[in-house]
């Protein structure tokens, strides 16, 4: 790291261990995920920023690098909130931007780049954004945005993906028209990280445009579904989704007052219904708004695989029990059998060695043993 990257951020030291998953080493897993969430121009409905909070509170995580915002925020043109209270001290809104590693419930974890798009010094941020990247050996990186667009609150969100890596937009709606659009610091990052050679996508959701200056959580819902769809993450969204309700019944409330405003969302409705049916039918194969994804080749292989190990292993005690010899004499009942026999069953009040007895737990087929031909009562 040159010195000027090195005036960009601090790491945290010791630095965090960034794994993928629990078990790091296991075929298939080569490197770390980052999820970019600059707010700023592109945050319609402040999706993004929401997701990055949602993210924070929802999982555990933990700072890897902080950087430094003295030398990429323009204090004069973006003013930091500040709050004044009869005798307290000053509260003054934070403009942090870092660096975290989170961990879902399962264990498996991510990088979250997060705060403030910079006023200043983009391509020297870039730099140092990827920097980290390659210190930390990200090999998937997805930007997150919202933009406000001609959409219906009516009908299912859209997240529209970009990106140079069929893994990661392969299954999203895809814009099929080129477009040029105002930059964004992330922009300058997913381009720096795709000459790198990692794959890169860009994750857009589609704020309707009367809805756009206000908390939209439809778009941070769906920014979030289409990540945890994409990298596998179990990430909580009930409450997220209590939001949503909640959000819709006092919109519909504010809608139905007004025929006129009525009249445009059917407007908007018709728009929206041709495109999607033009599209579907240019795209038999893609999953439309509102579906449920089908898993893919490579999920139905594993689970299937898994189902033949069942069976097997099912087959495999299957066989066991009844090659058994069964003593099936009245005068056997109650016998002690010969010790070293292993077609008997020891006696119920004998002593049990306790790593037996925690094996036995947890061995799935002890249920099944016990109830089979030979298992003494």
């Amino acid at each position: 790291m040159d010195n000027s990257q090195q005036r960009f951020y601090e790491l945290e030291y010791p630095v965090p261990a960034v794994n993928s998953s629990p078990n790091s080493s296991a075929e298939g897993d080569k490197g770390a995920t980052l999820i970019v969430a600059l707010h700023g121009y592109a945050d319609a409905g402040q999706a993004v920023e929401t997701s990055a909070n949602h993210l924070k509170a929802a999982l555990e995580h933990r700072l890897i690098a902080s950087f430094e915002t003295d030398e990429l925020i323009d204090y004069r043109s973006r003013r930091p909130a500040v709050t004044i209270a009869e005798d307290e001290d000053l509260q003054i809104e934070n403009f942090d931007i870092e660096m975290s590693v989170l961990r879902d419930p399962s264990g498996k974890a991510f990088l979250l780049l997060s705060g403030p798009e910079p006023d200043l010094r983009w391509r020297g941020f870039t730099e140092a954004v990827t920097d980290l990247a390659q210190k930390f050996k990200v090999d998937n990186t997805i930007c997150l945005y919202a933009a406000p667009m001609p959409t219906p609150h009516t009908r299912p969100m859209v997240v529209t993906a970009h990106g140079n890596s069929q893994k990661l937009v392969g299954h999203m709606l895809r814009m099929d028209s080129t477009m040029m659009v105002p930059g964004a610091a992330s922009l300058f990052i997913e381009r720096a990280l795709a000459k790198a050679g990692s794959n890169v996508a860009g994750y857009t959701a589609h704020v309707p445009h009367y809805l756009g200056a206000s908390g939209y959580p439809q778009a941070t819902l769906g920014l979030l579904e289409s990540i945890s769809h994409t990298l596998g993450l179990k990430i909580p969204l009930k409450s997220l989704e209590r939001d949503v309700e909640r959000f819709n019944q006092q919109l519909e409330t504010q809608v139905m007052d007004s025929e006129e405003i009525i009249e445009v969302i059917q407007q908007l409705e018709e728009q929206y219904d041709r495109y999607m049916e033009r599209y579907r039918q240019e795209h038999p194969q893609a999953i439309m708004p509102g579906e449920a994804a089908l898993p893919t080749a490579d999920e139905l292989s594993a689970e299937f695989e898994k189902f033949l190990d069942a069976v097997g292993h099912e087959e495999s005690w299957r066989a066991q029990i009844l090659s058994e010899d069964i003593n099936d004499r009245e005068d056997a009942i109650g016998a002690p059998g010969p010790a070293a026999s292993d077609n008997n069953v020891a006696d119920t009040t004998d002593s049990v060695d306790p790593a037996d007895a925690a094996d036995a737990a947890e061995d799935p087929t002890a249920d099944d043993a016990e109830g089979s031909p030979g298992a003494g009562s």
